[in-house]
């Protein structure tokens, strides 16, 4: 269920308070004051005095900690790294206010559930929210889903009132649906572009300077590649460690991967292309609208020069493991797209773009059996995979951080260049894919 909502402004004595002032605690901060709500917000203790500097001349309100943000606030909303909700909830949790409402901003539900659960006084009400896009991307239009978990009409209402100034579409759902459709639209479609950068930074090659990633279908890996390592590693760590259905989905992609990788250098072409195809089949079945993605758009947003002859034929293993992937869970990627976040629109247009070509799939298929050009790139890929998995099955925050920062390091000097060039290709494609989908 969808709804839009006007801000009508029935509660104009309502304080909002902010826990944690990263890129989407500060977009929240803006939103809610610019529509006039007295914002209090708080950052860990050695920000204060520089967050107090920076909104000194704006209506939002810095203070020390959590328990003068919480003491003095109806409606708390904890934007924290999904890792430590647990420990700042127990921290703050106590000086919430007598019938305030608590919630969160993290993208794993179910821990933030538990721990407001754990902590909060029962005479506090529990409504939470998760905004489906990143930091840089306008709120209006997009999906917002909003959980209400225990809650008055009265305080149900008020949260509503208050997030209704982002814009957004909001999504009602409970923490457990929420989780199952982050897993389905965001796990695995991170993971595959989280390996592409550890393939390349492995083969030492910034993939636009190369006439092979050219044009086309690889505007989009390198784009978005570009953009997910540009950003904070716990915003991708937190949606695949914390949330069981996603490191699940991560799994099974490393092994979509890894299989499909097995049978190209084992040559079992009839094996491969069978299980290509079936894959196909069962994923876009019901595929009758449109193709998301034009050549036009593919092409327009290139970083590196496309050769005369045209783009070169690419095996794409990562978009033939996803469907892959889908195919094996049992996923329709279009049942979610009311729930999708932008990247996974983008993603699901780019898979459907290889497969609902004929032509192009079977060239695809072709160029993995029988032409080792992208062999090397390929196996770079495999290992990425099943690496990201391995850190995901142990929920180790820290060597996934490790691997994430040596690749971020590696890209960070031509992040200004591709983030310039991505950021236009994402406006557009982003407009197409949610107009299709709406």
């Amino acid at each position: 269920m969808t709804t839009k909502f006007t801000n009508t402004r029935r509660n104009d004595n309502a304080e909002i308070g902010i826990i944690g002032m990263g890129e989407m605690g500060r977009l929240y901060a803006k939103y809610i004051s610019t529509a006039g709500w007295r914002v209090n917000a708080c950052d860990k203790p050695e920000n204060f005095e520089k967050l107090r500097k920076e909104y000194s001349e704006s209506s939002i309100n810095i203070l020390e900690n959590g328990h003068l943000v919480s003491r003095r606030s109806d409606y708390v909303i904890y934007s924290v790294e999904a890792e430590h909700i647990d420990s700042i909830v127990q921290r703050y949790a106590p000086s919430t206010k007598i019938g305030a409402i608590a919630g969160g901003q993290t993208s794993c539900k179910t821990p933030e559930i538990t721990a407001f659960e754990k902590y909060l006084p029962n005479d506090v009400d529990i409504v939470s929210c998760h905004s489906l896009h990143g930091p840089s991307i306008d709120p209006k239009g997009e999906s917002l889903v909003v959980i209400k978990h225990r809650a008055s009409e009265k305080n149900f209402n008020l949260a509503k009132e208050i997030l209704s100034c982002l814009g957004s579409e909001m999504v009602f759902l409970s923490a457990r649906e929420h989780d199952r459709i982050t897993a389905d639209t965001q796990a695995a479609t991170h993971a595959a572009f989280l390996s592409m950068g550890v393939a390349w930074q492995a083969n030492d090659q910034f993939p636009w300077e190369v006439s092979r990633y050219a044009g086309g279908i690889e505007n989009i890996k390198i784009n978005i590649t570009m953009r997910l390592f540009s950003n904070k590693w716990h915003v991708y760590a937190g949606v695949a460690i914390m949330n069981p259905s996603a490191r699940e989905q991560i799994k099974q992609y490393a092994k979509s991967v890894t299989e499909l990788f097995k049978l190209m250098t084992e040559g079992k072409s009839q094996e491969f292309g069978d299980r290509i195809r079936s894959a196909g089949k069962a994923v876009f079945r019901d595929a009758t609208q449109s193709m998301l993605l034009l050549d036009e758009v593919l092409d327009k947003f290139s970083l590196g020069r496309v050769p005369s002859e045209g783009n070169l034929p690419n095996s794409h293993l990562s978009l033939l493991a996803m469907v892959d992937c889908w195919w094996k869970m049992g996923i329709v990627p279009y049942n979610h797209m009311i729930c999708s976040t932008p990247l996974f629109r983008l993603w699901l247009g780019t898979t459907e773009y290889l497969f609902r070509q004929p032509k192009l799939l079977e060239e695809c298929i072709n160029v993995a059996m029988n032409d080792t050009t992208f062999r090397s790139d390929d196996l770079e890929f495999t290992f990425a995979a099943r690496g990201w998995s391995d850190c995901v099955a142990f929920a180790d925050f820290e060597s996934y951080r490790k691997r994430f920062e040596v690749i971020q390091n590696y890209f960070e000097p031509r992040f200004p260049e591709a983030i310039q060039v991505g950021n236009e290709m994402i406006r557009t494609i982003f407009a197409m894919t949610h107009s299709e989908s709406s």
